[in-house]
């Protein structure tokens, strides 16, 4: 069970600790102290939904089919290579926050709307929390103890973002601070790739 819930707790952070649109957006909120700790539980709850749509969804479809397995495992493992290789591309040309400048204090309704926005209308959280997370999830030994993990991740990272922004903008806005941050995400992706493919190999 342990196993299973660290496997879906390193994926989800490698996948979701990266200098994207949510994670910038979540970042700007926070530092601005506009409806920030609304917007990060709204990114954990859609994060929640869409893994536990992955693992369950395509837990019940792989067990009846070994060749869809296979497939989810290997292009799974290609995935996190191809994944880790970018982080590793992006430590070498790091980039620091840019904060978002200050504009006119918005309501609730059009903050978290804004924020559904963000999630759901990029095409990378389908790829990465439903397939990606799900394929991976579904081969574990306890899925649930894996989307358990992965909801973990994304709720310790938004509402460390969430309540820490103030104080962590000053290391966010240096490159070091990313290379180090892509280094980890990159050890991270390897390490469970790794773990795939040896899982697949003729015992």
């Amino acid at each position: 069970m342990w196993h299973s819930y660290l496997n879906g707790l390193l994926v989800a952070a490698g996948l979701i600790i990266a200098l994207g649109a949510q994670n910038a957006f979540v970042l700007a909120q926070s530092l601005r102290r506009e409806h920030h700790l609304p917007v990060a539980l709204l990114c954990v709850a859609c994060d929640a939904l869409l893994v536990a749509a992955g693992v369950f969804g395509l837990a019940a479809l792989l067990a009846q089919n070994p060749l869809l397995l296979g497939v989810a495992r290997w292009g799974g493992a290609a995935f996190l290579l191809w994944y880790g290789l970018q982080a590793l591309l992006r430590a070498c040309r790091p980039q620091g926050l840019d904060q978002a400048a200050q504009t006119t204090p918005r309501s609730l309704r059009a903050v978290l709307l804004a924020a559904l926005a963000v999630t759901l209308l990029n095409p990378h959280v389908y790829l990465d929390t439903v397939l990606l997370i799900g394929s991976l999830g579904a081969q574990q030994t306890v899925p649930g103890a894996y989307a358990l993990g992965a909801a973990s991740a994304s709720l310790i990272w938004f509402l460390s973002l969430a309540l820490g922004a103030a104080w962590l903008a000053p290391q966010l806005a240096r490159p070091l601070t990313w290379r180090l941050i892509d280094l980890a995400v990159a050890l991270m992706m390897f390490s469970i790739a790794w773990q795939l493919l040896a899982d697949s190999a003729p015992r």
